[in-house]
């Protein structure tokens, strides 16, 4: 057995750090976007105290658009003469007044098209109102006995 290379081939073996100097890249830039810093203890803040009491609350009733599976219209229970956006406009300016920070309740009913939904909320954005709920109910009581 020859272990002694030949004496014709003299070449010396070569080392590729290529491969190595990309991985030490990519684990370097994997540990500056993991690493998370902590500013909150260089600053000392001494926060100012409240009371333990929630303020009172100077809103009044919520309005509550009802939309039916046929895309009626309903406020706070009212019927609408019509289904057009003017007549919903007018039915919540006269139920609002000049308030606009009461909540709106919208309540869809599921078979209802999306188009009714839009509308109402169309409708209640352009009163400038900017607190819209949109009523739902879990899907765990919707079984046989919720019906």
């Amino acid at each position: 057995m020859n272990l002694r290379p030949s004496s014709g081939s003299s070449e010396e073996p070569e080392l590729n750090l290529t491969s190595l100097i990309d991985v030490v890249l990519l684990l370097l830039i994997f540990f500056m976007v993991s690493t998370t810093f902590l500013d909150e203890s260089r600053i000392e803040i001494r926060l100012p105290q409240a009371s333990a009491k929630p303020p009172l609350e100077t809103r009044n009733d919520p309005i509550e658009i009802t939309i039916t599976a046929s895309g009626e219209y309903r406020v706070n229970g009212k019927t609408l003469l019509n289904n057009s956006p003017v007549t919903l406009s007018a039915a919540v300016s006269k139920v609002a007044g000049e308030s606009r920070d009461n909540p709106i309740t919208i309540r869809a009913d599921a078979r209802t098209t999306h188009q009714s939904v839009i509308t109402a909320m169309d409708v209640v954005g352009r009163l400038g109102f900017r607190g819209i709920n949109m009523a739902t109910v879990n899907q765990t009581a919707v079984g046989p006995a919720a019906q």
